[in-house]
């Protein structure tokens, strides 16, 4: 189980970006968050495609990635500063890597029509998480013919998949289409133990937990306040950024995530790198994951879910009235 080179690759990489981000975010946030500064979590990102990219055209050539980053900005006089940034994170894992490099590195995954086969990564997910020291997490996933086969999350604030812990440990998810969904902590050694994962049992709409962003701005919170009238709702809602919300679901610590579409960008279609490697963690634990439809999620329309609408992630037991719900109040 779960030894596949494709799968043993993902957990691995995701580790190695993870390990970056948190290096990065040791050395510049602090001062950073004094000046306002989003900075760090652009260097975070560089670095972390720079290195996946990398790492997956050494051990897959000739695959393709389709990752959130492209070097232009850095190419640019304005981008130079932090472009020498990211190349010094980038070179405590290749070092003898150039500027010329890493700008090469990072725009392999600029890649606009992928293929039937390839790799999703978004190296950095949750800015805000990641800028105040909590929640943000690494998603790396390989597709094929639309439908994610190996997703992994590396959650460096997050516990055993389902406990914020700032500082701890940290957590990486692996989950392989038919094999289930495992945790183990991010810096476990090689032939750690995994530990198997399940969604909650909850049935009833009345305690169904949503996790709702912390940062307002990613979610409709109108909706998402007229959905919890209109079925009841009055568990108390899991405040969450990232993907980390997947990992959190996938463990049974929440039961429904949702991507409601805003009233301001209707015509709005996820990216595949913010929805694969969750999707299928949630799905191989034993939840169900659709747009807001109750379509699958199909993930060969390009960069973006063209062909599906919003996002709901559920335990499986809730989904039918969540998407009930979300139909009575029109969303």
């Amino acid at each position: 189980m779960f030894d596949t080179p494709e799968a043993k690759f993902a957990v691995t990489t995701v580790r190695e970006a993870a390990q970056i981000a948190r290096r990065v975010q040791k050395e510049l946030v602090v001062e950073a968050i004094a000046k306002d500064d989003k900075s760090p979590v652009t260097v975070a990102d560089f670095a972390s495609q720079a290195v996946v990219a990398k790492r997956l055209s050494d051990a897959f050539p000739g695959e393709v990635l389709v990752g959130e980053e492209s070097a232009a900005s850095l190419r640019t006089e304005e981008g130079r500063a932090t472009l020498e940034q990211v190349t010094h994170f980038v070179r405590h894992v290749f070092p003898d890597a150039t500027t010329r490099d890493v700008c090469e590195w990072i725009d392999r995954g600029a890649v606009e029509t992928p293929p039937p086969r390839y790799w999703t990564l978004d190296p950095v997910d949750g800015t805000k998480g990641f800028l105040r020291g909590d929640q943000y997490a690494v998603a790396f996933a390989q597709v094929s013919n639309g439908q994610v086969q190996v997703g992994a999350l590396g959650c460096p604030e997050l516990e055993e998949g389902n406990r914020p812990a700032k500082n701890g440990a940290g957590c990486v998810l692996l989950a392989v289409r038919g094999q289930g969904t495992v945790v183990q902590a991010l810096d476990a050694e090689e032939g750690a133990g995994w530990t198997k994962i399940t969604v909650s049992d909850h049935a009833a709409e009345v305690d169904a937990r949503l996790l709702c962003s912390v940062e307002k701005a990613h979610t409709d919170t109108g909706g998402i306040g007229l959905l919890v009238k209109t079925l009841a709702i009055t568990a108390d809602p899991v405040p969450m950024d990232s993907q980390a919300k997947y990992a959190v679901l996938a463990s049974g610590a929440g039961d429904v995530n949702l991507r409601l579409i805003s009233p301001n960008m209707p015509d709005y279609r996820e990216k595949v790198w913010d929805q694969a490697a969750g999707s299928i963690v949630v799905e191989e634990a034993g939840g169900r994951v659709t747009d807001l439809d109750g379509k699958p999620l199909d993930f060969s329309q390009g960069r973006t879910l063209a062909e599906n609408r919003g996002v709901l992630a559920t335990n499986g037991k809730l989904h039918d009235a969540l998407l009930t719900g979300l139909k009575q109040i029109g969303a």
